[in-house]
């Protein structure tokens, strides 16, 4: 396989995969358009219920490849603008995908490839897993990223490790909100189906409005503002169709029609 990333399919489950192991899954240009490209086609995919993003080989991710930092040197400001915005579309993307998404971190995330990890609603990590915002040692800034990070580690965490680029192990990274779970490397495959089996009992509405949700109230005051917008909120998934077959499925004691179909 050629392809720097693999899309596959499988019982409603889509899987990207990260497939540069020689370089350790560093991306460049070309690499971050496909993936672009491959969430586009999973967003518009009404079937799917989640996404698992993994990588091939012993690295997650070493994030920017050297050839392509070599390149961007030598760009103008315009260009290097227009460059990052490919970057910056892909973790927003990320973020911001409907269905729950899931990174197995098998080896090493440095730099972007720790920005990828943060932009995934749940992430389980191998306990030999390595972790870095790498990018102040180039004499650059984990900008693009720093969003994702920042929302899952912390402002006063990333005061230390934006800084001093410090290479922390999964322990650190669990501690730190990083990855919700850190597990040997041969149980990865059975921590995500355990993880992917309790994400298909829920609504896929539901989770959708529920990542909504949780972009809504994120670093708001409880005002009255918020409290009357959660109150519609619940409203209007209360008379939703499968807020309506979620609740009747539950009192006539059987399974919604999302986990039959």
């Amino acid at each position: 396989m050629n392809d720097a990333v693999i899309l596959t399919i499988e019982q409603a489950v889509a899987t990207i995969t990260l497939n540069r192991p020689a370089v350790h899954n560093a991306f460049d240009d070309a690499m971050i358009a496909q993936l672009n490209d491959h969430l586009a086609r999973v967003t518009a995919d009404p079937s799917l219920r989640a996404l698992v993003l993994r990588a091939a080989g012993k690295s997650f991710s070493a994030g920017a490849d050297l050839e392509w930092m070599r390149r961007m040197a030598t760009y103008s400001m315009a260009q290097n603008v227009a460059d990052a915005g490919g970057l910056a579309t892909l973790m927003h993307r990320l973020d911001q995908l409907p269905i729950p998404t899931l990174a197995l971190v098998q080896g090493s995330a440095f730099g972007g490839g720790v920005g990828l990890v943060a932009c995934c609603d749940i992430a389980i990590a191998a306990t030999s897993a390595k972790f870095c915002f790498s990018e102040v040692k180039l004499g650059l800034i984990p900008a693009v990223i720093s969003p994702y990070a920042v929302a899952a580690i912390g402002a006063r965490a990333a005061r230390r490790y934006f800084l001093t680029a410090e290479i922390f192990d999964a322990a650190t990274a669990h501690a730190l909100g990083l990855v919700h779970q850190v597990v040997e490397a041969e149980a990865l495959e059975l921590a995500a189906e355990a993880i992917l089996a309790s994400l298909a009992h829920g609504g896929p509405g539901a989770q959708a409005a529920s990542k909504a949700l949780i972009r809504t109230v994120a670093g708001r005051s409880i005002d009255h503002g918020l409290v009357t917008e959660t109150q519609r909120l619940i409203a209007e998934q209360r008379a939703s169709v499968e807020g309506r077959e979620g609740i009747t499925a539950f009192l006539e004691r059987r399974a919604p029609s999302w986990r039959s179909a």
